[in-house]
Formats: structure tokens, C-alpha cells, sequence
């Protein structure tokens, strides 16, 4: 599904990101993967390359417009070119009340989710733009991009400006081969979810009763959602948020 093709992947050290990583070289795209712990995309770049794919690890945080514009140029260097991207960096916390949600967690929330979808879209359409061939990205948002989910205040509005940055470049960018999706992500088993599980009593049953499956996804199935959108089998979709909740959206 992406043979040929050079796909950046962030927050790939754990989870969705992970998973994707493995998803999309398997499916024929080099990955390069960025994320803060370098050890565990070193790990996961010699799994790929041992499957018989091709990875490159660049560490970085991508609230820091330096970090991400090293690894567009990384993928430029060492692949070419990059036709596609999945923003997938997040940082969330168990919800409390508006009023008891700190500062600095309210600013980690929207550096991450909101200046790092930002600070990779503004690097790699440029990269896209001059290489004349188009590209796809997918940025993960999620349910609390739609609504009050009992989420943090600040998460819940960090999400929906996902979506909001979704629409707007693909609206600038749709007449010039470049589309822009969002995936509007259910509760998954990723590393993040795990310890707010851990911390926050009851919190896995509530999660489970949002889904009409009464499941939780692996980050696999999210995964997958992300590969279609960054292949040309989904060439007529952009500016869309793709719900990949186990139907919590549809009720």
C-alpha cells in the first residue's frame, strides 16, 4: 500500500506510533521515525531493518521547531524525499475540573499536541510543495476532539485545534496535491493510556462502555487507519477526521 514511498512517523517510540512504524514499512515505505527516547526507536529501527524494511531513527521533541526541521532534512538526506507524514506526538493527563488543571500541564498539553502538529506541518509541506509529486499527512487527534470526554479541559480543546490545523491545510493545500487528514482516535492501548489507567480508578470501565464494541483498540487498528490515508488508495479524502473510535462518536 505505500511501496516506494517515504513516510515520517512521530511519537514512534511507543504505541500507535510504534505500531505504525512497523505497519508502514511492511507495507513498502521507509520510515523515518522521530520521538524523544532515542533508545527505543534504536530498538525498533533494527526490528524494521531486520524484517527486511528501511528506518531511520531521528530523536527529537517535536515542540522544538529545530528537532522537527532535522528530521524532514534527515529524510530528505538520507531517502530523497518525503511524501508522507503521521503527526502522531501527544501528551495527555487524567482529567480533573478546568480550575485544577495547572499551568504547566495546561502548556505541555498544547505545546505537544498543538505546536508539535504546528511546527511538522510547517516543515514538511514545504519539503512537499518542492518536490512537485504532492504528499499525504495524518495527524492523530481524537474523541476529545469532538467533545467533552472527561478529559483534561486542556486536552479536550488541544484536540479539537487538531482538527481545526486539519482542515485549514488541507483547504490551502488541496489545489496543490498535498491532503491533510486527522484520525479521530478512540481509547487504545497505548503506553500513555495504560498509566492514567493505573492512575484513575474505574477509569478502563468507563473507557470500554464508550466503544459500541465495548473494546478498547490495540494501536495496530489505529495504525492501519493512518496507512490508507497516507496511500494513494485514499486520493479523493482530505480534510477529513476519520473516526477510529469502535463507534464512541456514533452515539
Amino acid at each position: 500500500m505505500l511501496h516506494g514511498k517515504v513516510a515520517m512517523i512521530t511519537g514512534a517510540s511507543s504505541g500507535i506510533g510504534a505500531a505504525a512504524a512497523r505497519l508502514f514499512a511492511a507495507e513498502g515505505a521507509a520510515v523515518v521515525l522521530m520521538a524523544r527516547r532515542a533508545d527505543r526507536l534504536a530498538n525498533l529501527v533494527a526490528e524494521v531493518s531486520a524484517a527486511g524494511g528501511r528506518a531511520l531513527a531521528v530523536a527529537g521533541d517535536v515542540t522544538r521547531p529545530a528537532d522537527v526541521a532535522r528530521a524532514v532534512d534527515a529524510a530528505v538526506t538520507t531517502f530523497g524525499r518525503l511524501d508522507a507524514a503521521f503527526n502522531n506526538a501527544g501528551y495527555g493527563t487524567a482529567g480533573v475540573p478546568l480550575h485544577e488543571v495547572g499551568d504547566e500541564v495546561y502548556e505541555r498539553t498544547m505545546d505537544v499536541n498543538v505546536r508539535g502538529v504546528w511546527n511538522c506541518l510547517s516543515r514538511q509541506i514545504p519539503v512537499m510543495l518542492e518536490s512537485g509529486s504532492g504528499g499525504a499527512v495524518v495527524n492523530t487527534s481524537s474523541v476529545a476532539g469532538t467533545a467533552a470526554t472527561g478529559a483534561s479541559a486542556a486536552y479536550v480543546a488541544a484536540k479539537h485545534a487538531v482538527i481545526g490545523l486539519t482542515k485549514a491545510a488541507a483547504a490551502d493545500y488541496g489545489q496543490r496535491g498535498i491532503r491533510v487528514n486527522a484520525l479521530v482516535v478512540g481509547a487504545t492501548r497505548t503506553e500513555m493510556l495504560e498509566q492514567a489507567i493505573a492512575a484513575v480508578p474505574g477509569l478502563e470501565q468507563a473507557f470500554l462502555a464508550e466503544s459500541v464494541q465495548k473494546r478498547m483498540a490495540e494501536p495496530v487498528e489505529v495504525a492501519r487507519a493512518a496507512a490508507w490515508l497516507c496511500s494513494d488508495q485514499s486520493s479523493f479524502v482530505t480534510g477529513a477526521a476519520l473516526s477510529v473510535d469502535g463507534g464512541a462518536t456514533a452515539v
